[in-house]
């Protein structure tokens, strides 16, 4: 499916605005700097463990534990993960390094 231009610029704008609106949204919610309310704040501290609950649920949904290679390439992915976390405390570090230990993994190892 071919898009012509006007569609593209279609799509860009519609991005462009919705990428603005989120970035706005707590200006016009909260214009006057009061203090956060306590939902809010509520929700900055547990949304986090959620979210990474439920990407670790997604990523690991269709591990079959019955089949060979019995999910070791995922084990071992997530215990990188958990330990490169652990001794470094970069998120970005531990997810890119579980990453491209799973897929060195998957490529060359459980072939």
């Amino acid at each position: 499916m071919t898009l012509t231009a006007s569609e593209s610029m279609i799509i860009i704008l519609t991005i462009a605005a919705v990428t603005f609106l989120t970035r706005a949204l707590p200006f016009l919610l909260f214009p006057d700097h009061r203090e956060t309310p306590k939902y809010i704040a509520y929700l900055g501290k547990v949304l986090p463990y959620a979210i990474i609950g439920m990407l670790v649920v997604y990523c690991l949904k269709e591990t079959t534990l019955t089949v060979m290679p019995f999910g070791i390439p995922e084990l071992i992915a997530v215990t990188a993960v958990v330990l490169l976390h652990t001794w470094k405390h970069n998120t970005l570090l531990s997810i890119a390094g579980g990453t491209l230990l799973y897929m060195l993994m998957v490529q060359f190892v459980f072939v």
